[in-house]
């Protein structure tokens, strides 16, 4: 069925010249253009459309995907960073899920347009290229794509921990001197632990089973009662102890991503960030790209809660360093998920 104007945009994850496993679901944030382009002459086409349009297409404010099926142009297609990409449609698994193959099979070629937060803006046939990308020209900045402010579904708690509990946590890190944190990735049917440039951060595990009853303790008498007011969900149990610290000598960073995209994090439901020394640091903030450009720092002590199914980042320490404890929630069902999920896990248990 095609996707007409106010549609969330399918999800999927296709290859591309530079990630075979490149995710949509990562683009928020911005507008996003794709071009289906069935057939060379076609693809050629709307190339040159877009190389005409360069400025438009700087990842930030726009971007554009060509979706291209036949050989010869998946063989030689490129992509032209910043702003131009090419995803790879062999099988036309990406066309057929937007749409874009008729009941009499026929591919007559399209753009499609979504707004910042992933739904369809605005569509357009091939042979209208040139009233549509004057219309692409006219889009507002993606902050003032909705008509009025927008805000993310975010939760601001203070008073989360005390001082003294923010202090003991840092020192705890400290002694410790903490890990390289890794990012969970799906490749194939296994969830496995990455280390790359995708996030510059360490982070220190509390083993001390007495240690973690007192922050289990502070989570249910503080946070897990404005969690079930506001969401209306019994948080029950807690994955990860960790201090995690954001360097400005490394530009510590996390870019855009969502907690529970692999099967062994599909039971998360409500990540905390926790600041502990929110005055100590430049940068270092909360990011939520579906909706604006607006960061949030809740006080020393203080959590933002929000939805594992959030696009979010953390954006890079530029003076100091950045210490919080970032706890993940879920309750007794997301518990037997976790459990069968086990099995696909190649990494230590993170609970």
């Amino acid at each position: 069925m095609p996707l007409t104007i106010g549609d969330p945009a399918p999800w999927f994850t296709a290859d591309t010249p530079d990630n075979p496993e490149f995710a949509i679901s990562t683009l928020a944030g911005r507008f996003v253009l794709f071009g289906f382009v069935p057939d060379q002459p076609r693809y050629l086409a709307a190339l040159g459309a877009l190389q005409a349009a360069r400025a438009l297409f700087d990842d930030t404010h726009l971007c554009a995907f060509l979706v291209v099926r036949d050989a010869v142009t998946v063989a030689q297609a490129a992509n032209n960073l910043p702003g131009l990409r090419i995803v790879r449609d062999r099988l036309g698994e990406v066309t057929r899920l937007y749409g874009m193959i008729g009941s009499d099979g026929a591919e007559p070629g399209r753009w499609l347009l979504l707004d910042p937060n992933l739904r369809v803006a605005a569509d357009a046939a091939l042979a209208e290229t040139a009233p549509f990308f004057a219309f692409l020209s006219r889009l507002p900045w993606p902050d003032d794509h909705a008509g009025v402010p927008q805000h993310a579904p975010v939760l601001i708690v203070p008073r989360v921990f005390e001082p003294r509990m923010c202090q003991r946590l840092i020192d705890a890190y400290a002694a410790s001197g903490g890990e390289l944190s890794g990012v969970m990735r799906q490749q194939g049917d296994m969830t496995r632990a990455v280390v790359d440039d995708f996030k510059r951060r360490r982070d220190a595990t509390i083993t001390d089973e007495r240690f973690r009853a007192e922050l289990r303790a502070r989570l249910a008498r503080r946070l897990a009662p404005e969690i079930r007011k506001a969401f209306q969900f019994e948080a029950t149990r807690v994955e990860r102890y960790i201090v995690a610290c954001y360097e400005a000598e490394t530009g510590g960073y996390f870019r855009p991503h969502r907690d529970n995209t692999t099967k062994a994090t599909v039971h998360r439901r409500f990540a905390a960030s926790i600041n502990l020394n929110a005055g100590d640091y430049d940068g270092g903030e909360l990011r939520f790209p579906e909706y604006g450009s607006q960061t949030y720092r809740p006080p020393t002590g203080g959590a933002v809660v929000f939805s594992c199914s959030l696009l979010h980042e953390a954006t890079p320490v530029t003076r100091g360093r950045r210490y919080a404890f970032l706890p993940f929630f879920y309750d007794e069902d997301g518990e037997r998920v976790r459990q069968q999920n086990l099995r696909f896990l190649e990494a230590p248990d993170p609970a």
